[in-house]
């Protein structure tokens, strides 16, 4: 099992980094569709991670690197994600779907000290892929094409560290490296005419920032707890390599020819990567069940657009969330020990249109399917979530986005890593 889930985490690796993710149209601007967290087990609980600390001993939680100190086993994690999204609009009378499957996290973390805890994660951060075409009437008679298309993903890995200072506190510390290249186009044209006037935006990005973390935990009377946890995401060291092409060209076949630049600039933008802070507070019973609160905060900033530069606002994510466990020890019944999770959210999202905000809101569900032979020291198994919600807005010839996401993952648990004794 060790070799099989190493040699997974090489080549899934590999070919996640090509993979092609299809998202909103939304995603049009900026740095596209940012995945939020696609961590099943705390986005499965409405996104909440700065205050939870998983009862058991084969998790690790990268939202909030300092909240590990439960983490005894060697934890291999391997997630995907299909994602259904619905579109509607009035203008046009937009209606249609769009599909997307691809490989949404790949994580392995283990024990290094009693106190001390390290992982290390790959997921998209967010991506690009849509197509939309626009006709209109011009005063001249003439029709007007505009077809806009979108296309590349950005990565992240993540490394985190967490450290016990006390039982009750702990501290962890969490570096995110960011990389990938996305384009977008703008190609206008009349029905009058085979030349295309084309306005490309191409950027390439390197960056690093890092991720503070704190939680404490306190124990009370008959096996509850109280956990408060933060997060902040600060520290921007690379940059985004921005270069904005406007040209004329014809088609032929599909090849671009005769090309002719208009217009060319280069850019070097910085702060792509929000600074982000995020507090949390949950109560729960060991091994039983949790709930738990979330506020998360991004600050706004500028990016360029098609040449032009765009103002995202700041942000901000209030979820509610978690778990409830039967009694994993009644192997009689095996749905008492699959772990039920539960959450909602609302985002006030970055981007503002022609005076219309484009917000998000969601319910989500999950489990986790433990494997039949399972301990409660070890919890290998399958996790699934569900997460239904809504963005973006009918008024002012928006889209309404209606979406039902299906997450499902494999994890695995063992003393990969530890000295073996002997007597």
């Amino acid at each position: 099992m060790k070799k099989i889930a190493l040699a997974s985490l090489i080549i899934l690796g590999k070919t996640a980094l090509a993979q092609s993710i299809g998202n909103s149209p939304y995603a049009a601007f900026g740095v596209g569709d940012v995945k939020y967290d696609n961590n099943i087990e705390t986005s499965s609980m409405g996104g909440i991670s700065a205050a939870y600390i998983s009862d058991f001993n084969n998790s690790f939680n990268f939202k909030n690197p300092a909240a590990n100190k439960n983490l005894e086993l060697t934890s291999f994690r391997l997630q995907a994600n299909n994602e259904n999204i619905f579109l509607k609009s009035n203008y046009n009378n937009v209606n249609t779907t769009k599909h997307s499957t691809y490989l949404s996290n790949i994580s392995i973390a283990f024990p290094l000290s009693p106190k001390m805890k390290f992982g290390i994660r790959y997921q998209p951060y967010s991506s690009k892929k849509y197509e939309m075409i626009t006709r209109t009437e011009t005063s001249s008679g003439l029709t007007r094409g505009d077809a806009f298309t979108g296309s590349g993903t950005l990565n992240t890995i993540q490394a985190a560290l967490s450290y016990s200072v006390t039982p009750e506190f702990s501290l962890g510390a969490r570096s995110n490296f960011y990389f990938g290249k996305i384009t977008d186009l703008e190609e206008v044209t009349f029905s009058n005419v085979q030349l295309v006037n084309g306005f490309e935006t191409y950027r390439k990005l390197k960056t690093w920032n890092f991720t503070l973390g704190t939680t404490f935990q306190k124990k009370i009377k008959n096996d509850r707890k109280i956990t408060v946890g933060g997060t902040y995401t600060f520290g921007n060291t690379g940059s985004l390599v921005s270069q904005y092409t406007n040209s004329t060209y014809f088609y032929s076949g599909n090849i671009v020819t005769n090309q002719n630049i208009i217009e060319e600039s280069r850019d070097t933008e910085k702060n792509i990567i929000p600074q982000e802070a995020t507090l949390g507070i949950g109560y729960g019973k060991d091994g039983k069940w949790f709930v738990s609160s979330e506020f998360d905060y991004k600050k706004g900033g500028n990016i360029r657009f098609m040449g032009v530069p765009t103002r995202f606002n700041d942000s901000y994510r209030i979820a509610v969330g978690g778990w409830y466990l039967p009694n994993f020890n009644n192997f009689r019944n095996y749905f008492s020990r699959v772990i039920y999770r539960y959450g909602a959210y609302y985002e006030k999202g970055t981007l503002n249109i022609n005076g219309t905000n484009i917000d998000e809101y969601g319910v989500t569900l999950g489990a986790t399917l433990p494997f039949s032979n399972n301990n409660v020291m070890k919890m290998n198994g399958i996790d699934i979530g569900l997460d239904i919600g809504n963005r973006g807005t009918l008024r002012n010839n928006m889209i309404s986005e209606r979406f039902v996401n299906l997450k499902i993952g494999l994890h695995f648990a063992d003393k990969w890593f530890n000295k073996r004794q002997y007597d």
